[in-house]
């Protein structure tokens, strides 16, 4: 009576044992009937199309309202040497050493305006300051088409980098009056909460 399983299953296996004509297709049909397949209807793609405008629409009023709340910042001071290349030469093609200097004034002043914390408080004061230095800009554009016209000599190039320094020592007086303006709004906080 002891028969080995694995014998058995080897033999049933061996055997061949056919299906009745149609079994795969009624087996089919009973399938349809029991999970039918779902059609993904119109009303689908309709809410992702709102969710994508939702979305775009969200995203679109918060820019214009953050960059209407934002102020705009300070504009940076070009090297001139890039501007001046179709009108002539400028005080960094006359020598490499005045080159440097120019370059070092221009990254400062640009250094110095990226570093601007430009609020609804101080926004006056920026003004003020960003007008005198736009001032001092024309100024420095005028000696530069002096120099082109006139030629290089000691009384232009001392005035150009005479310039520089100006806006440099402008921006750094903005800076610290700035953080003056700060260290008093925060002290009357502070009193104000004693």
């Amino acid at each position: 009576m002891a028969q080995d399983l694995r014998e058995l299953f080897k033999e049933e296996k061996a055997k061949k044992h056919p299906m009745k004509d149609g079994h795969e297709e009624r087996f089919l049909e009973l399938l349809d009937k029991e999970l039918p397949v779902q059609r993904k209807s119109t009303f689908y793609f309709i809410k992702i199309a709102a969710s994508v405008l939702v979305l775009f629409s969200l995203g679109i009023y918060t820019y214009i309202n953050f960059k209407s709340d934002t102020l705009q910042q300070p504009a940076v001071v070009e090297n001139e040497t890039e501007n001046t290349k179709a009108q002539g030469y400028s005080l960094g093609d006359l020598s490499p050493e005045l080159k440097k200097i120019e370059n070092y004034y221009v990254a400062n002043i640009n250094l110095e305006l990226s570093r601007l914390e430009v609020s609804n408080e101080n926004k006056a004061m920026v003004d003020d300051y960003m007008r005198r230095l736009s001032e001092l800009d024309e100024e420095y554009k005028r000696l530069n088409i002096e120099l082109n016209e006139i030629g290089p000599n000691d009384q232009t190039i001392t005035a150009l980098i005479k310039n520089l320094q100006l806006r440099l020592q402008l921006l750094q007086k903005l800076k610290e009056k700035l953080n003056q303006l700060k260290s008093s709004e925060n002290e009357q906080v502070t009193s104000n909460i004693v």
